[in-house]
């Protein structure tokens, strides 16, 4: 329908720009922004609230738990019209551990110093990101404040149902190999070794699946203790070496190479992107600065990295999806996607499908992994006990041979 809509476009300096076009409809406008050099992020009927510049806090780790309590039990009483003092009062009050208490009553008196609410939260960067605490800034910018906690809570509990999920699909594996290992162990050092007293005497012929057994055995009893020492000596070494830059950078890419687990880690962190690109750019967050924000909550710093790229090229003028593309690092429908989102100015919207894909394709992914993967270590398993009970049987059938 033609008329006159409003638009949130980034410049080529990175900047926002906002106003109104006159146009036949959404897309039409769309496409003359981008003519014009400017990549849009919004286009709509009605306008949008821009918010301030943002300079980016520290980024640490925090209780995930602790945080998304504190999130859910402010956006509800923000909603329900609690002043932001007595909400923040009433949510120590309702936190059951005593060291995140402290930390939301130290908020509340920066608050009352008379520093913002965001800047009370940056004074703990170990519990809250960049991104909740630039949200945070943008609704208080935008007096949206209460709004703004109602999106974070979805934020985080949407992430964190991701989180859970892939946690949650990878002990039983994790323990099933473990107790098979320990199972192994256990045979070749305390059950095994007491069929070698039968063969001591030399006079009776050891049948050969025995005597691999019993070699093994030796083997692990006399260097067992050395594969251990070498074998914490070898996790130390990694632990260091992927703390530095290219350790850790040669790490995140090897991990993304793994068969079947790879790409889940990939979409994993696709949609994590996504959703946190998606939040930030429907509450108005410069696009350049969502880039390095979403960048900052990716557990991976080779895909982290790509997006340096992305964002200069942003500030190029080619848009997000162009740059995407070329980083080559995303799954090629991330980029599809981006496209009809630049060409209809519901680049928030797009990121925000692309969150849920992404997300319900990590769980396939990680059910597939686990779908192959317990079965794989089930019949490890089996067949290496199996061997070592065949092993004994067959030394008790040759006794009994003997004696006969």
């Amino acid at each position: 329908m033609a008329g006159t809509y409003f638009f949130r476009a980034v410049a080529s300096d990175g900047k926002i720009r906002t106003g109104s076009l006159a146009g036949n409809d959404e897309r039409t406008v769309a496409r003359e922004l981008r003519k014009q050099g400017l990549t849009p992020v919004y286009v709509g009927p009605t306008p949008k609230k821009s918010s301030i510049e943002i300079k980016l806090p520290s980024f640490g780790g925090r209780r995930r738990g602790d945080v998304l309590f504190f999130t859910q039990e402010l956006s509800t009483l923000l909603n329900a019209g609690v002043p932001l003092d007595r909400a923040l009062t009433i949510t120590a009050e309702l936190t059951e551990h005593p060291q995140f208490r402290t930390i939301v009553l130290d908020v509340l008196r920066v608050l009352k110093g008379g520093r913002t609410l965001a800047d009370s939260l940056g004074t703990h960067g170990e519990y809250f990101s960049d991104l909740y605490i630039n949200m945070v800034r943008a609704g208080e910018a935008s007096g949206a404040l209460a709004i703004i906690f109602a999106r974070l809570a979805e934020f985080e509990r949407s992430r964190d149902d991701l989180r859970n999920f892939i946690v949650s699909a990878m002990i039983y594996p994790a323990l099933l190999a473990a107790v098979g290992a320990a199972s192994v162990t256990i045979l070749l050092t305390f059950v095994v070794p007491r069929f070698a007293i039968i063969f001591q005497d030399g006079h009776m012929k050891m049948p050969t699946p025995t005597r691999l057994m019993l070699e093994a055995s030796d083997l692990i009893k006399t260097y067992g203790w050395f594969a251990v020492a070498a074998l914490v000596a070898g996790a130390i070494i990694w632990r260091v070496y992927t703390r530095t830059v290219a350790g850790r950078l040669w790490w995140d890419g090897a991990r993304l190479k793994l068969p079947l687990l790879g790409i889940a880690l990939l979409k994993a962190e696709t949609a994590r992107f996504a959703r946190a690109m998606a939040t930030l750019l429907e509450n108005s967050v410069p696009l350049v600065q969502s880039i390095g924000i979403g960048a900052a909550t990716l557990n991976n710093r080779m895909i982290a990295g790509s997006l340096v790229g992305v964002a200069n090229g942003v500030k190029r003028g080619e848009g997000i999806a162009t740059p995407m593309r070329k980083a080559g690092v995303f799954p090629a429908l991330a980029s599809h996607l981006l496209t009809v989102g630049e060409e209809t100015g519901k680049l928030d919207q797009m990121f925000a499908r692309m969150a849920d894909i992404y997300e319900n394709e990590t769980r396939a992914a990680i059910r597939r992994f686990t779908s192959i993967f317990e079965p794989a270590v089930i019949l490890v398993m089996g067949i290496v006990v199996g061997s070592l009970i065949l092993s004994m049987l067959l030394a008790i059938t040759s006794i009994n041979d003997v004696q006969v």
